[in-house]
């Protein structure tokens, strides 16, 4: 049976034809055309077909389409403006992160959720959240650069944006007992 699926890709409201045993990974790739979502093992170990779902992660060989009627889906091609990259998307250029970048869009993708929860995450931590994908070329220790990196800029940006509370000046007429 042929559903609609009416769901906000990349901050794009779309609506969509699909069977009901229809994949995520299908829908966004071959529906929608958006082709930075890669299939790799289909049993959602590899880590290659992430997409955020309602702003988390999710591995979308293993959720049916219809899963995302009515919500937010997020790509790589969702994390900056069209024609765009994001700074952690720079920061893997700019770090050598990325090889023959089929696995890149899906570093990337959990590399912005995990900033997102954790703003300053050890190496250790990276090593942990990044385990569930896999980089066949072997550019483990560039992504954790720029993760690393990525990671300062935005404490530094934090610290900039964000002034000190002020502290209320006291008048002349009151006593501090």
């Amino acid at each position: 049976m042929v559903q609609t699926i009416n769901l906000t890709l990349n901050d794009v409201k779309k609506e969509v034809q699909s069977k009901d045993n229809a994949l995520l990974l299908d829908l966004i790739r071959d529906k929608v055309g958006v082709k930075s979502v890669k299939a790799g093992c289909w049993r959602g170990e590899c880590g290659l077909c992430t997409v955020l779902l309602d702003g988390k992660p999710v591995k979308s060989c293993l959720v049916l389409a219809v899963e995302a009627n009515g919500r937010d889906v997020k790509t790589a091609e969702g994390l900056a403006p069209e024609g765009q990259l994001s700074r952690l998307q720079k920061l893997f250029v700019e770090k050598g992160a990325m090889q023959c970048g089929l696995c890149t869009p899906s570093f990337v993708l959990a590399a912005h959720y995990l900033l997102k929860v954790n703003p300053n995450p050890t190496e250790r931590e990276i090593r942990e959240y990044l385990s569930g994908h896999i980089c066949r070329c072997g550019t483990y220790k560039q992504m954790i650069e720029a993760i690393l990196e990525c990671a300062k800029e935005q404490r530094q940006e934090e610290r900039i944006a964000v002034p000190p509370p002020r502290q209320k000046k006291r008048k002349k007429d009151e006593r501090s007992d």
